[in-house]
């Protein structure tokens, strides 16, 4: 194989443009060289040029041959379409360079390593790990640390790549022995890795690992007592994992594992704490284990009480929120990027408690956390405890997810392990104290609330007092507190609890969210959105003073705090509907959103926000929007227009950065709400539209990003049910999108738009009307997908409920053609509405099945269990339902009277009972 070897020409263009990125700050220069470096990538060679500058020129700055293995770094996967010259140069130069006098480029081959290792995998690159496993035997301390720095990062970053078959042999059967000699090496910091690079393959249950499980928990136990920090928080993290993935292997030494953490999570080195107080909450947070959790709550409870007091470290990051800092405009730095998904409709919705946009709302700390319900069922838990800030996850945010997660499964008996701690806090005269209480008490609300119901009459007077203290720490956590408790506050509970504590929070946290610190106002902002959601329409008298709040805020908030107050108004829009389209009101609201809305230009990120906020405001306010719907509708038509112009230009030209899809979705999420808020009124608008928005909507359902097609099929809903006239010469070609958006094998990134798509059939159903010929020649391609959809058994709730209201809605309107199908899936379309709320998307589901029962009788014979069981469930039927179903019931019994009472006698009792009382069968 010829030896690769660089043009110049090509070496000193590359290299020049090294050195120009080093040479100047100017933002236009840096995007000009950004562009020239990403065109290089383009170059069948480059990476074999990075590799050489990096390694084969001593001579050149260290810090541009460091630059240019950053490049390597960031471009390893080109190796895999390279040629074999090009692969076994750059392979064989990373290695030279590992070995290079300099640290710095030793620092950057060490990452080109690890990265290439990871592309190509040890399997196909065996002489590299080789030659890191050798390095360990080094006589020379720096190149075996060095070895080790990559093995580590190897291990932590791909395990399952390293435990494989090379050639007839397992390198883990070598490499697990010698970890764990090394694990006594006189080095602590070769012990260190050690202790790490083993502990990465618990979690795999790698079988050369445990082979050797026996010795490598007594090399934990002899290495708990090191004299090196890092060493023992190597030894937690390795017991942690070890825990959440063979638990079985500890319970035997629990007693004493138990100890050491207790221990351990008391230690003055916090990164030691923090890995042994991840041991607490990987305990509290597997349910099989709780029998071995419960005897040592007493121990443990208090212990972690005392974690979650603020450190010095946590003080001196939080430096800047000590102070009254109201009038100091944000840093950009200190805005987080939010993502938006897209507005959902359906049992979606109504699960949810709202859309499924992005919602910024304050985490314990006072800081931001985004609280999304994107992809519904299917996506990870939203922990209050997880969120970013400046300083990254610590101690005390763990200790508070641990005690969060006991609370829930001990409950009462944690409460009462911890009522005089917690006491002791509360009213301690050392302010972190009382802090440190106030985060308990609202980390343990979810779980411990009944325990702690008992005590609220007097703990949130307390709190509510607390928000006077003078520490804007206190205050803020006091905010956030009074928020995972605000369903108790805003319960129905006459007006003595009203007067007692609901408007006494209220108004604390109303003064809150005007408060001279930042901090402040984002948790209490973050807290008073929280109170809008449990109060919902009880906020309706109080809207003035409200409002009048709020919109003061306008003037008073920064950059960061302003997104928050846009949610703020519109979860308040969201939580008093109509009650909002009183002129009183409307005076109030819209002169400042009116006056942000004409300062934004279209591609201001901070538009988004006001979209979002505007969309919930317009359908509140309903034709008392109608003075401000013009120019509304005409910006977001054309924003739509243009973020589609510019997607095209991506997709035409990859080379373009893509365009950020939120001010899409957030136009077409407002046109929505200006459909439903408006209702017929805006069709002169929608006729009018240039381009037509209908055109602009047809494309939307085909845009390859599923938040998108998401709010383009909640836009296709409401605008069945509002302007149907409108939509209907389009929907040829939406019907044929909306068909292939119902994937009967739904994918999750697609779970939300396939949601969507699901709920407007059952709208586009209804609005052609019985028998339709145009609507029929559908039915059978939706009801052979949508069949599907309910009858999968992994589809979250949701979409077998809008599924199921879908295909009700279209029997109702085409009998004959569903009909035949009924068998199919009678028990799974009755279990999948039976427990949700009442209301008329239901209703009108029922009815249909109903009719597909008298078209097809024989279809319910095996599922009228089941139907029953959903007839009784029904509060109050409308007496049109009521009546399909007392024809239906006293039906099956005058057909087969002996069957039916035989049957009925297999029913429980209640549903028996019921049937009965209601139906006299």
């Amino acid at each position: 194989m010829a030896a690769w070897t660089p043009q110049q020409v090509g070496l000193q263009d590359i290299l020049q443009t090294i050195h120009d990125s080093t040479d100047s700050r100017n933002a236009d220069v840096q995007r000009t060289i950004t562009v020239k470096l990403n065109a290089f990538t383009r170059v069948p060679d480059y990476i074999a040029y990075l590799a050489y500058i990096l390694a084969g020129m001593p001579h050149e700055q260290e810090r541009i041959r460091t630059i240019a293995g950053y490049l390597l770094k960031n471009n390893a996967r080109l190796i895999l379409h390279s040629s074999p010259e090009v692969a076994h140069f750059v392979k064989s130069s990373v290695l030279q360079a590992f070995n290079d006098p300099s640290v710095m480029i030793r620092n950057a081959a060490s990452q080109d390593v690890v990265a290439f290792l990871g592309v190509l995998e040890p399997r196909n690159w065996p002489e590299c790990l080789q030659h890191l496993v050798g390095a360990l035997d080094s006589t020379n301390p720096d190149q075996q640390e060095a070895a080790f720095n990559v093995l580590e990062k190897a291990c932590e970053d791909y395990p399952r790549k390293l435990d494989v078959d090379i050639n007839g042999t397992r390198p883990l059967d070598y490499m697990v022995p010698k970890f764990l000699i090394l694990s006594e090496h006189p080095s602590s910091k070769i012990r260190a890795h050690a202790v790490a690079c083993l502990s990465y393959f618990v979690p795999i249950t790698s079988q050369s690992l445990f082979a050797h499980i026996d010795t490598f928990i007594a090399c934990l136990f002899k290495r708990a007592s090191d004299d090196d920090p890092a060493v023992r928080r190597h030894v937690c993290q390795a017991l942690v994992l070890l825990l959440a993935s063979r638990p079985e292997k500890l319970m035997p030494e629990m007693n004493n594992v138990a100890e050491y953490m207790l221990y351990s999570t008391k230690d003055k080195n916090e990164n030691v704490a923090l890995e042994a107080c991840e041991f607490w909450l990987t305990f509290a947070e597997d349910p099989d284990l709780s029998p071995y959790l419960h005897p040592l709550l007493a121990k443990v409870g208090p212990v972690l009480l005392d974690c979650m007091i603020y450190g010095e470290d946590d003080l001196l990051w939080l430096e800047n929120d000590l102070v009254d800092d109201a009038e100091v405009p944000d840093k950009e730095s200190d805005i987080k990027p939010r993502h938006y998904g897209g507005k959902s409709h359906g049992f979606e919705r109504e699960e949810n408690g709202g859309d499924s946009s992005s919602k910024a709302r304050v985490g314990a700390y006072g800081e931001e956390t985004l609280d999304s319900d994107e992809e519904d069922e299917y996506d990870m838990d939203d922990d209050d405890f997880a969120d970013e800030m400046s300083t990254e996850w610590n101690l005390r945010k763990c200790a508070a997810a641990a005690l969060d997660v006991l609370a829930v499964r001990f409950g009462q008996d944690l409460l009462n392990v911890l009522l005089e701690p917690l006491k002791e806090k509360l009213w301690s005269s050392d302010w972190l104290h009382r802090e440190s209480g106030i985060l308990a008490l609202g980390a343990m609300a979810e779980g411990c609330i009944d325990a702690i119901e008992p005590h609220l009459p007097m703990l949130i007077p307390y709190l509510i007092t607390t928000l006077g203290d003078p520490k804007p720490l206190v205050r803020s956590i006091t905010c956030w507190t009074l928020g995972r408790y605000a369903s108790w506050c805003t319960q129905p509970m006459g007006d003595d609890h009203k007067n007692q504590f609901f408007v006494p929070t209220m108004e604390g946290l109303l003064r809150m969210v005007l408060d001279n610190n930042k901090r402040v106002q984002e948790a209490g902002c973050s807290a008073f959105a929280t109170l809008e959601e449990d109060a919902g329409p009880e906020l309706a008298p109080y809207l003035e003073p409200v409002l009048r709040n709020l919109v003061f805020a306008f003037e008073k908030y920064q950059h960061k705090n302003m997104l928050i107050l846009y949610d703020a108004v519109g979860t308040l829009a969201d939580a008093v509907g109509r009650a909002l389209s009183n002129p009183t009101y409307v005076d109030i609201l819209m002169p400042p959103l009116t006056k942000r809305w004409s300062k934004l230009k279209d591609d201001d990120e901070d538009l988004v926000p006001l979209l979002e906020c505007l969309a919930s405001v317009t359908i509140a306010m309903g034709p008392a929007f109608l003075p401000y719907a013009g120019p509304v509708f005409e910006r977001c038509n054309n924003i739509v227009h243009q973020a589609l112009l510019q997607y095209q230009a991506y997709q035409q030209n990859p080379d373009l950065d893509e365009p950020d899809r939120s001010f899409l979705v957030v136009a077409l999420d407002l046109l929505s709400g200006l459909t439903q808020g408006l209702g017929t009124t805006l069709e002169p608008l929608i006729a009018q539209s240039q381009p037509n928005l209908f055109t602009l909507l047809t494309v939307c359902l085909k845009h390859p990003q599923a938040p998108v097609r998401q709010s383009a099929y909640a836009l296709v809903g409401d605008m069945a049910m509002s302007c149907f006239s409108l939509l209907r010469p389009h929907m040829p070609g939406i019907m044929h999108e909306l068909v292939l958006q119902l994937d009967p094998e739904p994918k999750v990134e697609f779970i939300s738009a396939c949601n969507n798509a699901a709920w407007s059939v059952g709208e586009v159903a209804l609005r052609y009307g019985r028998d339709d010929p145009e609507f029929q020649q559908w039915v059978n391609p939706l009801i052979s997908r949508l069949i599907p959809i309910l009858l999968h058994p992994k589809a979250p709730r949701s979409l077998h409920e809008n599924a199921a209201v879908s295909i009700g809605r279209i029997g109702l309107m085409h009998p004959a053609v569903v009909s035949p199908h009924l068998s199919e899936f009678a028990q799974a379309w009755c279990q999948a509405l039976y427990e949700i709320r009442d209301n008329e998307e239901k209703d009108s589901a029922f009815r249909g099945f109903c009719t597909l029962v008298q078209s097809n009788p024989a279809g319910i014979a095996k599922s009228i269990l089941w139907f029953c069981n959903a007839v009784v469930r029904w509060n109050q039927p409308s007496p049109e339902l009521n009546a399909m179903f007392q024809q239906l019931l006293s039906g099956f019994k005058q057909h087969d009277p002996t069957g039916w009472t035989s049957q009925v006698s297999t029913f429980p009792p209640v549903i028996q009972e019921r049937l009965a009382q209601r139906y006299g069968v």
